[in-house]
């Protein structure tokens, strides 16, 4: 018999969820474990940057629409400046993410920079300053994505204020209304 599973036990999003994760773990992986197989820097470098940008792509086009519902990107205005624009569902649709694909969400995009910098920590120590542009490169990706998407959370945060806050105000002004209307 079919065990019926209660809401929010399981992810709503496991193949998302799945690549959210994937590109991480290969970078990091192909990172620590190619230094015990293979000698040229020029493919660590390569390699290892492709599947950061892999990650940084995915988080930041698929993933984070999926899983938390924001999306961001950053223009250059007519004035030559630089200006962050978000989106993000309605609030209805926020109130409807799965809980569980949002932990994995935050914990893995702020994890992998953790990982990234305690990584270039031990390259410090080694002494391996090559390897230090990897981890920049891959570091700058992964804080890319969190002031990113930690951006786009405060401002939708705001935006359901000021939605709530409008409502609030126009439906008291229709109350006010219709009871001096009555008078």
């Amino acid at each position: 018999m079919d065990r019926v599973q209660p809401p929010g036990e399981n992810y709503a999003n496991p193949k998302t969820c799945f690549f959210h994760v994937l590109f991480k773990a290969a970078a990091l992986a192909f990172y620590i474990l190619s230094a015990l197989f293979i000698d040229s820097f020029v493919i660590i470098f390569v390699v290892t940057v492709l599947l950061a940008a892999l990650d940084f792509w995915v988080v930041k086009n698929v993933s984070g629409r999926i899983l938390v519902g924001l999306r961001w990107w950053n223009e250059i205005n007519e004035q030559g400046e630089s200006v962050w624009k978000f989106e993000c569902l309605d609030q209805e649709s926020l109130a409807r993410m799965n809980k569980k694909d949002s932990w994995l969400f935050w914990w893995t995009l702020y994890l992998t920079a953790v990982a990234w910098i305690f990584l270039g920590i031990f390259s410090l120590i080694r002494f391996q300053a090559d390897y230090l542009l990897v981890i920049g490169v891959c570091l700058s990706l992964s804080i890319a994505n969190i002031v990113g998407f930690t951006k786009c959370r405060k401002d939708a945060k705001k935006q359901i204020q000021q939605f709530a806050s409008q409502t609030i105000a126009s439906h008291f002004s229709s109350t006010i209304q219709s009871a001096f209307s009555v008078v």
